[in-house]
């Protein structure tokens, strides 16, 4: 039974995917709710996915939870980390032991801050299409059960339909595109990353709570969180119109 109820859901979330990618779909909401989507069916504690900037970089342009030390995590990676590693051959480091100093040895700083924020095991799974890779998908646990083949299999397919949605399989091969297409999306997660701790500050809540607050009201208006974005950190928009989150107990 629950691996029927995990293949249907998998088939209402590449329902979803489909439906959203038209013209002009906001990548970044999708990315968002692929890094969620992960974390529900892999069984893991967090994911992120990170992209390659103009420099050969990894950046981050989307996390499954917001919180400070999993984002330092992620930010680690632009020089050390599996993802590195991951992105720069092309292929899956998965079932990393992060207790093993023998495993770890490469990133040393990277297994260590892992290990503090409580996670004892790590995937990176590349995000390619046909022989183009462009960043990486990273996966953590706070337990240290293994993923099996078919997990990890599904941590491919989720990590390709992330590609798909960041490329677009039609302007694949049109590099200066391409490039256009990547800083863009990069772009707009840092335009994204300083409304949160606006209205963070604000509302006085957690980053987590504003970011749902302002994903729901721009999706609610089917306006792209990069537009939103931008028109707020412009001051051409007041954000007393979006619903502050709930306080506990209210």
């Amino acid at each position: 039974m629950i691996g029927m109820a995990r293949e249907r859901r998998l088939v209402e979330i590449f329902v979803e995917v489909a439906d959203s990618l038209v013209e002009d779909f906001d990548v970044l909401d999708l990315l968002q709710r692929l890094s969620t989507r992960c974390v529900e069916l892999l069984k893991v504690s967090a994911a992120g996915i990170l992209l390659v900037d103009a420099h050969g970089e990894l950046q981050l342009i989307a996390a499954s939870d917001e919180h400070t030390r999993l984002l330092e995590l992620f930010a680690l990676q632009h020089d050390q980390g599996p993802c590195v590693e991951c992105y720069r051959t092309g292929a899956a480091r998965t079932n990393i032991d992060l207790s093993r100093p023998d495993v770890t040895a490469d990133w040393p700083r990277f297994a260590t801050r892992a290990r503090e924020t409580g996670y004892v095991m790590t995937h990176a799974i590349p995000l390619r299409l046909r022989h183009r890779v462009v960043g990486a998908l990273n996966l953590f646990q706070t337990t240290p059960h293994r993923l099996g083949d078919d997990d990890i299999a599904l941590a491919q397919a989720l990590a390709d339909v992330a590609t798909i949605a960041i490329l677009q399989q039609r302007t694949l091969e049109q590099s200066h595109i391409e490039k256009s297409q990547l800083e863009n999306a990069l772009t707009s997660r840092i335009l994204v990353e300083q409304v949160k701790g606006v209205l963070a500050e604000r509302w006085n809540t957690s980053v987590d709570d504003a970011f749902a607050a302002f994903r729901s009201y721009a999706r609610a208006r089917h306006l792209r969180l990069s537009d939103l974005a931008a028109l707020i950190i412009a001051g051409d928009f007041d954000t007393a119109d979006i619903p502050a989150p709930s306080l506990p107990g209210q």
